[in-house]
């Protein structure tokens, strides 16, 4: 992973990807190397904001994929 590698919003992952935001949010959200913006920790409604670099996009993609491909949903 590098600084000037493609990063995606969860917008544009869920229009690839054709599934809602908030899924989108929920798989990505705690997963290593996702860029998190806002903080998670807090008892407050906070706005949460993350980049999705292409080498995690990519693993994340393959992960699930080779999973359906078993049949282990």
């Amino acid at each position: 992973m590098s600084a000037t590698e493609r990063h995606y919003t969860v917008a544009e992952v869920a229009k690839l990807w054709q599934m809602s935001q908030s899924t989108v949010l929920r798989i990505f959200k705690l997963e290593h190397g996702v860029l998190l913006i806002g903080n998670l920790h807090t008892r407050k409604r906070t706005k949460i904001y993350l980049r999705i670099p292409q080498t995690v996009l990519d693993r994340v993609y393959a992960s699930r994929l080779s999973k359906a491909r078993s049949g282990a949903a």
